[in-house]
């Protein structure tokens, strides 16, 4: 056998390797890669022993802690969760008209009281005094019961006299075409009820389009912010109607 001949195979005998001719190779199927991942436990300083020190002992030195030791809200497991989500449950919030954020005190002079009334009059009259916000209902031996009302706002105000043509509970709204001219968002119509703009009750004046109506609105009484409508708190415009028939006479000043 020649010199390189020889040389070549000394080097495949010591690598292990023999030619295919001499011994046919077998494939060994990987065990390993048929089984699940399996995820080892962190050990903690005591069990480890000594690593070593070096790369090893970097990797899994003391600054490591041991994971059972560790709250669960610190584990390996509970830092890669994804946070749960959570439903908004809360039934919606209202509209601003009918919540609004920081509603005004109501101001006392506006709340129902007795009163002096010395005019003109008869009993059973209603009077509105549409300056100084005030709704009177004249009583007899001089007295009157004041409510606090909203009137109309610059240039919707009205002066003359009616007398009450109807009555109705939790009255359905249907604003006039002007209205819904100058408010192109308002609905056409809007069944009666708390959220409903003419309020608890109504009593409509004459023919006209005008009436005294409660309101959604509590925290207006006593400005003037209508389009020329009496409105009143729920529980006032409540109080009057129980007081006063079809046919009331109405002075508005």
């Amino acid at each position: 056998m020649s010199r390189p001949f020889m040389l070549i195979a000394f080097v495949i005998a010591a690598a292990g390797v023999t030619p295919a001719a001499a011994q046919p190779m077998t494939i060994v199927p990987d065990v390993y890669a048929q089984r699940p991942a399996l995820v080892m436990p962190v050990q903690s300083q005591a069990r480890r022993g000594n690593l070593g020190g070096g790369f090893i002992e970097f990797l899994f030195g003391d600054h490591m802690q041991d994971q059972a030791s560790m709250p669960p809200s610190q584990g390996a497991y509970e830092s890669q969760r994804t946070p749960p989500l959570y439903v908004n449950t809360a039934p919606p919030t209202q509209p601003y008209m009918d919540q609004p954020p920081a509603p005004i005190a109501q101001d006392p002079r506006y709340l129902r009281q007795m009163v002096d009334y010395d005019g003109k009059e008869a009993p059973g009259t209603i009077i509105i005094d549409t300056p100084r916000r005030f709704l009177f209902l004249v009583e007899g031996d001089g007295k009157a019961i004041r409510y606090g009302i909203g009137v109309g706002r610059p240039g919707f105000t009205w002066a003359g006299t009616h007398n009450v043509s109807s009555k109705k509970e939790w009255p359905d709204w249907r604003p006039p075409d002007e209205m819904l001219k100058r408010q192109p968002h308002l609905p056409p119509f809007m069944a009666g009820g708390p959220n409903n703009p003419l309020g608890a009750r109504a009593m409509y004046l004459g023919s006209t389009l005008y009436r005294i109506h409660g309101s959604n609105e509590p925290w207006t009484i006593g400005r003037m912010v209508s389009s020329g409508c009496i409105r009143m708190r729920n529980e006032d415009v409540i109080d009057l109607y129980e007081r006063v028939k079809v046919g009331t006479k109405v002075v508005v000043i």
